[in-house]
């Protein structure tokens, strides 16, 4: 879903056959001003998200950044201001404080992560498990935060995990199904295969066909070390699986190129902001 189909399905979604309230109390032709207050400490995200929110319901409207995505700000701080009719501004005033609430504080967790292990090479990947419809933004925050995003899709990448290396028969038949289907299709798809153990890990190594990367899946770092020495960055390691902020470095520092972790965009810590009259 692009952006601006995104914006306008929430606006529908929230507004409907319109804002009630603000008609009953307010003239249409009120000008007015607000600004974008912070209360929590962390990363900053949403900001252009927030700006096209306003211009969408009103393309005239008066959008000043006072700060951008990526910056670490504290409780007190102003990050925009706006000037259009008071209608416009409390339209627009809940989808811009859920966006830039819900992509600050994943961009705020990430950040956390990415500078917890920065000791390291390894990179850190948010995955799938993201709130429907919401998964651009979501990974929007992720990288803002300074993660690196996994696939986006089923569409963007051959991702061979347990349950297809049972249904197909073995990881050597998975692989021979993955690269003929590519041929066939003249795709250019980076190929992932998720083992479990250190058998399969073997097989995948063994194997005819490669991979572009491995993913090691709930490995404890002991076994994630061992695991890293077999591949020998013969192919890059990816550890997934019960990693959270607080065990991210011991698995960072078995060696691993990227750990993936769903617990970015799930349940991500409260950021407050609000929008006030000027």
């Amino acid at each position: 879903m692009q952006i601006d189909d995104y914006i306008r399905l929430a606006l529908e979604e929230d507004v409907g056959d319109g804002d009630h309230t603000s008609l009953a109390l307010l003239p249409t032709n009120l000008r007015r001003s607000a600004r974008l207050h912070v209360k929590s400490t962390g990363i900053l995200a949403g900001m252009e998200l927030a700006r096209k929110v306003f211009e969408t319901i009103d393309p005239n409207i008066e959008f000043e950044p006072l700060l951008s995505d990526g910056t670490s700000v504290v409780g007190g701080e102003i990050a925009f201001q706006v000037r259009g009719t008071a209608h416009n501004i409390l339209t627009a005033e809940r989808l811009c404080l859920n966006i830039m609430q819900r992509m600050s504080s994943i961009a705020t967790r990430t950040r956390q992560v990415v500078e917890s292990i920065v000791h390291t090479h390894c990179k850190v990947l948010d995955t799938r498990k993201t709130t429907p419809l919401n998964r651009k933004i979501e990974k929007m925050a992720v990288a803002i935060g300074g993660g690196v995003n996994h696939r986006m899709g089923l569409y963007d990448a051959i991702l061979i995990k347990d349950n297809h290396v049972d249904y197909a028969g073995s990881i050597q038949e998975a692989l021979n199904r993955a690269d003929q289907y590519l041929k066939q299709h003249s795709l250019h798809l980076p190929i992932v295969v998720e083992v479990r153990n250190l058998e399969e890990l073997k097989q995948l190594l063994d194997s005819s066909k490669t991979a572009d990367r491995v993913l090691l899946d709930n490995f404890h770092p002991y076994a994630l070390l061992q695991a890293v020495e077999t591949v020998a960055r013969k192919i890059p390691t990816e550890a997934s699986g019960g990693i959270t902020p607080k065990n991210a470095v011991s698995y960072a520092e078995t060696g691993v190129d990227f750990i993936s972790m769903g617990c970015l965009t799930q349940n991500p810590p409260p950021f407050d902001l609000s929008l006030k009259a000027v």
